[in-house]
């Protein structure tokens, strides 16, 4: 069995994290088939370097013999009804070679053990409509709301 390691890159940052967020936006840009978002713009290193930095910006690699196989970005949102955080799940993706091995619950069970250090109250994420393997995941780890998501243009 290979081991299947999960770091999380911004709690001690080393140079070594860029890199790793770097492949991060690689398998996503696989995973989603989206890689003009993921690959067309990578940020600058300084913004990266104070994006892994920030307080508010988890980020979470799964690693096999240094190749990221699994990657979860994540926000810690500060609410102001009350004195609480809540972290939304922005992205979530695993390797084709390393699905139904336990990475993403491996990942998303960091972020629950983050969660709890930081006392947020809630762990949240979207799904798209009609990717059941994500909706099936997030279902047996919590409560499904259905709602609706808009983009509003700036």
């Amino acid at each position: 069995m290979v081991e299947i390691r999960i770091e999380e890159l911004n709690v001690t940052y080393q140079r070594a994290d860029l890199d790793l967020l770097k492949q991060m936006l690689g398998l996503f840009a696989d995973i989603f088939d989206d890689h003009a978002t993921y690959q067309e713009k990578i940020a600058a290193d300084a913004y990266l370097d104070s994006l892994l930095r920030d307080d508010s910006f988890i980020a979470l690699a799964a690693v096999v013999d240094g190749k990221v196989v699994g990657a979860l970005a994540a926000y810690v949102l500060k609410k102001f009804e009350q004195e609480r955080s809540e972290i939304y799940i922005y992205d979530l993706g695993v390797s084709e070679t390393c699905r139904r091995r336990g990475v993403a619950t491996g990942l998303i069970n960091e972020v629950r053990a983050i969660a709890r250090g930081l006392g947020a109250y809630v762990i949240f994420v979207q799904a798209d409509a009609g990717d059941e393997p994500a909706i099936k995941l997030y279902e047996s780890l919590g409560t499904r709301e259905d709602v609706h998501h808009f983009d509003i243009d700036p």
